[in-house]
């Protein structure tokens, strides 16, 4: 089972987000690339997990039947 995910991390920078391990931020294990994955509200602010909800789609335009 995965761990759960924290909305609102105390210190986000001290850890790598990229997997359910959670590594220190100098100690990346799970090989991931070599810097570490920032958490969302490092890279969205704080209110990340409502961002984008306020989206609304047009509708699918169709194009004219050809007779």
């Amino acid at each position: 089972m995965a761990k759960k995910f924290p909305i609102h991390p105390e210190h986000p920078e001290r850890l790598c987000w990229g997997c359910d391990k959670y590594c220190a931020a100098d100690a990346l294990l799970c090989g991931n690339g070599s810097e570490r994955t920032q958490h969302p509200v490092e890279l969205f602010g704080d209110d990340w997990k409502t961002w984008g909800h306020d989206y609304v789609a047009e509708p699918a335009k169709t194009a004219p039947m050809a007779d």
